[in-house]
């Protein structure tokens, strides 16, 4: 581990010990891949302002995130079938997220149950990520399941209404459990480490999903259900009834329009995350951290704007902060770290990231996340 000194080393790891369908449903994006390549490169074209003979002796990087206190402006971002990446994943990593003070966010589509995450984590709050689907008594069970998780805030994802193409998906026939091809099964030969571990658990369908939802028992009905769900009529007045059947802090997720970004607010949005899918879905949107600045100045101080996708860094969390973000999210990073040596590789991403926030912080002078601003970029957008 005392080899791992960046995300990259993480990801070459992983890459390495995850089946490659698993592994390919994390390091890829839509059509031409662009905004997944763009999400993570337009980051290095903000260049720091270096400063030199300033007491730097004592700093922070805590901060709060929707009122919640945390050691970093960085919270765990949902991630679907984080499960298949290590066995139990969604439960690894939010006993690291735990550990390090800062928020995990549980996607609808994880592998592991809401109740079972709540249950190894000893009832320490933790977020929900939730899709809006047709079933609107399974979306009421699903909020109810939430708050007697403890769940602390609800993040309503809004760009999945359609699926892009993923082409790395389709080739690979994605599917969990694997289908048993041939060249799954070549694939699995060479991943013991893994194979071990999935028979080691009793965790590996959507664990949200099936056993609740009407008619869901097995792969077969899950994979049509699943299908039928994702509703393309979705709506603001869908955002509003969540928020009042929640009643608790509410996140929108996939926000890229500042007009978007001012419906949200007037939904009820506690904050707002600025994001393509991580380049999953419409290939050719600009990149999160390009666009983050005008979502920033078109809701002002009314609600926290948040940032997901590219971020591979704590320079580049701190890029994001000094553009505007009151926090940001990390999931190919932490999947990279779970895929490659479960727990103690979420916890090692999480220390690169924080060690790397802090460092880059003090060559800017700066001893305090929350006095971070536009000053430390050289060319900021």
């Amino acid at each position: 581990m005392a080899e791992m000194t960046c995300i990259e080393d993480l990801r070459r790891v992983a890459r390495k010990r995850v089946p490659r369908m698993f592994y390919d449903y994390v390091d890829g994006g839509s059509w031409t891949e662009y905004t997944y390549r763009a999400n993570e490169a337009d980051f290095q074209r903000l260049e720091f302002r270096q400063r030199v003979a300033v007491d730097i002796t004592e700093r922070s990087t805590a901060t709060t995130m929707v009122g919640q206190p945390v050691s970093m402006p960085v919270a765990i971002a949902p991630t679907g079938l984080t499960g298949m990446q290590y066995a139990d994943g969604e439960i690894l990593a939010a006993r690291a997220a735990k550990k390090h003070g800062i928020p995990f966010t549980l996607s609808t589509m994880s592998i592991c149950p809401i109740e079972a995450v709540a249950e190894a984590t000893g009832r320490h709050p933790f977020w929900f990520q939730l899709y809006v689907l047709r079933d609107k008594s399974f979306v009421e069970n699903l909020i109810d399941r939430a708050k007697a998780a403890n769940c602390s805030a609800l993040v309503v994802t809004m760009d999945l209404q359609v699926f892009g193409q993923r082409h790395k998906d389709k080739k690979n026939g994605l599917s969990t459990p694997p289908k048993p091809t041939l060249r799954n099964l070549l694939n699995l030969a060479t991943k013991p480490r893994w194979c071990l571990g999935m028979l080691g658990t009793k965790h590996r369908h959507f664990g949200n999903i099936v056993g609740h939802a009407k008619g869901v028992d097995n792969i077969g009905s899950l994979v049509e259900w699943t299908r039928e769900q994702f509703d393309p009529r979705l709506s603001w007045q869908d955002v509003e009834w969540i928020k009042k059947h929640w009643g608790g802090k509410l996140i929108v997720k996939g926000i890229q329009d500042p007009e978007d970004a001012r419906l949200a607010v007037e939904s009820g949005a506690d904050a707002i995350i600025v994001s393509n899918h991580g380049g999953r879905q419409l290939d050719g949107a600009a990149s999160s951290i390009s666009t983050l600045p005008r979502i920033v100045a078109a809701v002002g101080d009314r609600v926290e704007v948040h940032m997901d996708g590219g971020i591979r860094s704590g320079q580049d969390v701190l890029r994001a902060i000094a553009l505007g973000a009151r926090g940001t999210y990390i999931g190919r990073a932490m999947m990279y770290g779970l895929g490659a040596f479960g727990e103690r590789g979420v916890t090692t991403a999480l220390e690169i990231i924080r060690n790397e926030l802090d460092l880059s912080m003090a060559f800017c002078g700066k001893t305090d996340i929350r006095e971070v601003d536009r000053g430390i970029l050289l060319n900021p957008y």
